[in-house]
Formats: structure tokens, C-alpha cells, sequence
């Protein structure tokens, strides 16, 4: 093979990453600019509206496991198809079906599509990118983050055109289209994950395989979960927040949409300022740092320093999630313990991520006071940074 179709192929597999990624968060965020109509028209409580949001985030962590279990049935070829599939056809049914059952029942499925994918893709990485795998892993972060802005910002607007919120929910399954050609173009064959052969495939064994027996892999999980965790919870809670504190719907709105932008191209440019400085307890420390500045600014209530937090917020909700990403990869010799690993890690986390903005939800209906909120923004923060302390170097992830 030539050089010159070598790269062909590795840009068209990157484009590939980059499309099933965004195919990984627009299901989910496309939902909460739609809430508050959802509810009126289906007369529904808070409660239950909440769970369509909820629930695909509860359905990452339960069945994340499934993914090193598909992979031996089907091989990650078939297994990527079939979940990009089943995205797909859920995510058109809610165009419809404008029904509270299917659209819970459409939730569940897409929450159990995007937990296998997500090790599938991590495991294909460190498989086909072993040297580069920082850096694809930001192409993977880039493209997560692209589809939950495009899910939380544009749906909105596909609603205002149409007045029609079964379209502007069924729309975003176009990308799971685009994900399956660009998936067929890019890979030829069965892809295999590889196992290492020998005595260093029984170091690795030894090392890699059984990852719930592991302190290493339970600190990644806690550590993934409460990352997961800030981000859906500032996600979810920042608009009020700031409509609490006296600002407008609309300003709030722009903060918020300020924040993701500005975070969806820092998804890209911290793993590659990873690679060249790979220090990881350093960037955990200096992003944790940020995030408390950036609660203390926005605890002042003032609006221009409102606005610095939510650039300052954007910085570790871009940089914290690659490098949990890297986690796995650090600590494991194969691609398919990376796989294990990985399935662990976003089992226990995305079940501790769909806990957590609930429990804000309670606080705050208790006391209806947002500093609680923040408090609690604040204790993931501390909590993360001794993890950081625990999990150490990457140096020391892999001994």
C-alpha cells in the first residue's frame, strides 16, 4: 500500500471517529431544550419528564458492560453497525411518536447503544492508533462534543421552524445514517481486537484482565463518574443558575451556549497538548483548580464575572473527560483489556453520572437554594482532586 493511500485511509478512519462520536450525544441533549414542551403536551410531571434525560445516562453505566461481551459475539465490525443501527431506528421513532412510551422506551435503547459503542471505540483506537492514541482520542472527545452542542442548540431552532417537536427530536437521526456509510467506507473486514501472545500476553493477563479485582480500575471509575457527573450537572443546572441570580432566559441561554463552543474545540486541542506533555496529574490538578475559580466566580452573582466562570468552566469540562479516556489506555498492554477496562470505568461512572443530577434536583426542591447547588459543584471538584492524588502519574498507571 502506498503511502499516499495510507493516509487516505487514516484521514477517512478519523472522519469515521469524529461521525460516531456526534452520533453519541445528540439523543440526549437534543431532549432538554424540549422539556418544558414535552411536558405541557403530554401532560407530564417534572418527574417524568426528567427520566427521558436520566434514564440514557443511567443505561450507559448499567450495560457498558455488554460491550467486551459483544465484541466476542460479533466482532466490533458487526457490533458497531448494529448500535449505530439501533440509534438510528430510535432515534427516528420519536419522529413518529410523540407518545411519553415511546420515547422512554426509545431513551433506554439509545442509553444501551451509546454504552457499547463507547468501549467498542476506545478499544479500535488503542488498537489502530497505538502511537497516536492521545491525539485520536481527541478527535473522539471533539466529536462528542460537537453532537451535544449541536443536540442542545439546534433543536430549539428545528422547533421554531416546523412547531413540531417529534421532528426536531427525529432529525438527528441523519448522523447515524451518515456514521454507517462513512463506517462501511472506512473499514474493510472484521476488525479483531489482538491479544498478546506469549509471556508477555500472560503479563498482560495478569495485569489487565479482571479489572473489577483492580484499586487502579475502581479509582478510574469514581474518578470518570464524577468528571461524567460535572458535566451533566452543570450542563443541566447552569441556565438556572443564572436565571436564579437575575439574569434573563435568554442571556443565561447565551452563556451557556459560550461555554460549549468554547469547550468543543478545546475537546480537540488539549489531547494533542497531551501527547507532547503527558504529565497527567499536573493538567487534573490546573483544570480542578480552574473549575473552583470558576464556581467562586459565579457564586459572586455579579454578571460580568458570571461570564469569565463560564470560560473558565469551559476549560475543565474540555480537558478532564479526554484525559479519562486516556485512563484505560495508560494502565492496559491490549486493546481488549482496554476494552474491559474501558466498560468498567463508564459502567460504574455513567450509573454515579445519572444519580448525581437527580440528588441536585432533590436539594434543591428541599431547599430551594442554589448555593447548595453550587456547593455540591464544588465537592465533585474536591473530591476529583484527591482522586487525582491517588491515581498518580501516568508513569505509575502503567507499572
Amino acid at each position: 500500500m502506498s503511502q499516499r493511500t495510507l493516509k487516505h485511509n487514516t484521514i477517512l478512519l478519523l472522519v469515521t471517529i469524529f461521525i460516531i462520536a456526534v452520533n453519541m450525544r445528540p439523543a440526549i441533549t437534543s431532549i432538554g431544550p424540549m422539556l418544558d414542551i414535552i411536558r405541557d403536551d403530554l401532560s407530564l410531571t417534572n418527574a417524568k419528564v426528567s427520566l427521558l434525560t436520566a434514564l440514557p445516562v443511567f443505561c450507559m453505566g448499567l450495560f457498558a458492560s455488554f460491550a467486551p461481551l459483544l465484541n466476542r459475539k460479533l466482532g466490533l465490525t458487526r457490533s458497531m453497525y448494529l448500535m449505530l443501527f439501533v440509534v438510528g431506528i430510535m432515534t427516528a421513532l420519536r419522529g413518529f411518536y410523540s407518545n411519553y412510551v415511546p420515547l422512554i422506551f426509545s431513551a433506554i435503547i439509545i442509553g444501551i447503544a451509546i454504552a457499547v459503542m463507547g468501549p467498542l471505540l476506545s478499544a479500535m483506537i488503542k488498537q489502530t492508533f497505538p502511537e497516536r492514541a492521545t491525539s485520536v482520542i481527541g478527535v473522539y472527545s471533539f466529536g462528542m462534543g460537537v453532537g451535544s452542542s449541536l443536540g442542545a442548540g439546534l433543536t430549539a431552532i428545528f422547533f421554531e421552524s416546523t412547531g413540531s417537536y417529534p421532528f426536531a427530536l427525529g432529525i438527528w437521526a441523519v448522523l447515524a445514517i451518515a456514521a454507517i456509510l462513512f463506517w462501511r467506507l472506512s473499514v474493510q473486514g472484521e476488525i479483531n481486537l489482538q491479544h498478546e501472545e506469549g509471556e508477555k500476553a500472560g503479563k498482560s493477563n495478569a495485569h489487565g484482565a479482571s479489572p473489577w479485582r483492580k484499586k487502579k480500575a475502581w479509582l478510574y471509575l469514581l474518578f470518570f463518574g464524577l468528571q461524567a457527573s460535572s458535566f451533566f450537572c452543570i450542563i443541566t443546572w447552569i441556565v438556572p443558575l443564572a436565571t436564579d441570580a437575575g439574569m434573563s432566559l435568554v442571556q443565561a441561554s447565551t452563556l451557556l451556549s459560550v461555554m460549549m463552543t468554547l469547550q468543543i474545540f478545546l475537546n480537540l486541542v488539549f489531547p494533542m497538548v497531551y501527547e507532547r506533555f503527558p504529565n497527567r496529574r499536573f493538567w487534573l490538578l490546573l483544570f480542578l483548580t480552574m473549575g473552583l475559580i470558576a464556581f467562586g466566580l459565579f457564586w459572586t452573582g455579579e454578571y460580568a464575572l458570571m461570564w469569565v466562570s463560564s470560560i473558565f468552566m469551559a476549560i475543565p469540562l474540555a480537558g478532564l473527560f479526554p484525559i479519562a479516556l486516556l485512563f484505560p489506555l495508560d494502565a492496559t498492554e491490549t486493546p481488549e483489556d482496554t476494552n474491559e477496562w474501558t466498560a468498567m470505568m463508564q459502567t460504574g461512572g455513567y450509573l454515579i453520572a445519572g444519580f448525581l443530577p437527580l440528588l441536585i434536583a432533590m436539594v434543591y426542591d428541599w431547599t430551594g437554594d442554589h448555593h447548595n447547588t453550587l456547593l455540591i459543584f464544588m465537592g465533585l471538584f474536591v473530591s476529583m482532586i484527591v482522586l487525582t492524588f491517588m491515581i498518580g502519574d501516568r508513569e505509575q498507571n502503567v507499572e
